[in-house]
């Protein structure tokens, strides 16, 4: 089968190879892809930046295909049916925080970007009937990402303002998807004018260039503050979170691109009871019910552009620029 794996001997850091299909034990399945969505983890791992790296590893964390084999342990029923995966792998019994053995399809397991994945049977959920190949495999990992981030760990309201900062990112998009799905009163901020508008084109009320130094004055004018902020960058702009922050409100992190912050406004913080709350994909019951909140409100996650897997390169191309405005999809078969 052809496969997109780690190989950082080659210039690309990325080959399109043929390896042989694996055979499956008694509780795994053999799934059809049909569509895969890049992550910033493949492209992280294409650099370097990720633990545990193994050449020849087939990445992609997020997919969506048709079941063709099933082993002895699993119900014949789900041959043939239309699939989407759930990345988040040995997450465990508590719902507050994942197991030491937790990991996300893609690196060290192989992953989504092949025209067949061999996956624990557990990881199966049926595709939602109102979505294409593409969007649906644009889903999983920023849909379960955004959905604990927002109304896990963020509590999410209709009566609260919700900033999502770095709009045009998969999760950041959901994340606001999501907050207008429920009647909240929704901002964002990015450094592009085109992704700001694209936002505000989807309902949100206003948006912020951070690349403006008068950007939280501006904020704080027009909504007094926020009382859900949620956050994939941290690094020295969490002052300015912290500032444009009602008392008593949630930052939520899912991600820290920025790094460590070199300073800290602990005085800010603790005056005004801000919570400051962490949070990393999600379990299996936030999967659920991220599906089911997807089907009740008909969500489709933004495809910015479907390449075929021998234009692979390109994807990941436009994913180091940034220049993506949603989800960058790999149409596998």
């Amino acid at each position: 089968m052809k496969a997109i794996v780690l190989d950082r001997s080659h210039s690309d850091k990325i080959t399109l190879s043929d390896i042989e299909v694996p055979s499956i034990s008694e509780n795994q399945v053999l799934v059809q892809i049909k569509s895969a969505a890049l992550n910033h983890r493949d492209e992280w791992c294409r650099q370097g930046l990720y633990p545990n790296l193994k050449d020849g590893v087939v990445l992609g964390s997020d997919g969506a295909g048709i079941v063709k084999e099933v082993g002895s342990k699993v119900d014949s029923k789900w041959i043939g049916q239309e699939v989407i995966i759930n990345p988040a792998i040995h997450w465990g019994s508590q719902e507050k925080v994942q197991n030491k053995d937790f990991r996300i399809l893609g690196m060290p397991d192989n992953g989504t970007f092949a025209e067949y994945l061999i996956v624990s049977s557990d990881r199966l959920y049926h595709k939602p009937l109102h979505l294409s190949w593409e969007e649906a495999a644009a889903l999983p990992l920023a849909g379960l990402t955004a959905f604990r981030a927002l109304m896990v760990q963020g509590k999410a309201k209709s009566s609260k303002k919700v900033l999502v900062t770095g709009f045009g990112g998969g999760v950041a998009q959901l994340a606001v998807q999501f907050a207008l799905a429920i009647g909240a009163e929704v901002y964002t901020s990015s450094s592009s004018e085109e992704k700001l508008d694209k936002s505000k084109a989807m309902g949100v009320k206003n948006g912020f260039n951070y690349k403006d130094e008068n950007w939280t004055k501006l904020a704080l004018e027009e909504t007094s503050g926020f009382d859900l902020i949620i956050d994939s960058a941290m690094g020295d702009t969490l002052n300015q979170l912290i500032d444009v922050s009602n008392p008593g409100a949630r930052i939520v992190f899912y991600g820290a691109t920025k790094g460590n912050p070199d300073g800290f406004n602990a005085r800010k913080v603790f005056w005004n009871q801000l919570r400051l709350i962490g949070s990393t994909m999600g379990s299996d019951e936030d999967f659920k019910e991220m599906l089911r909140f997807v089907k009740k409100h008909q969500i489709k996650p933004i495809v910015d552009e479907v390449f075929s897997m021998e234009k692979a390169v390109q994807a990941f191309e436009k994913m180091k620029a940034g220049k993506q405005l949603g989800k960058l999809v790999l149409k596998v078969s």
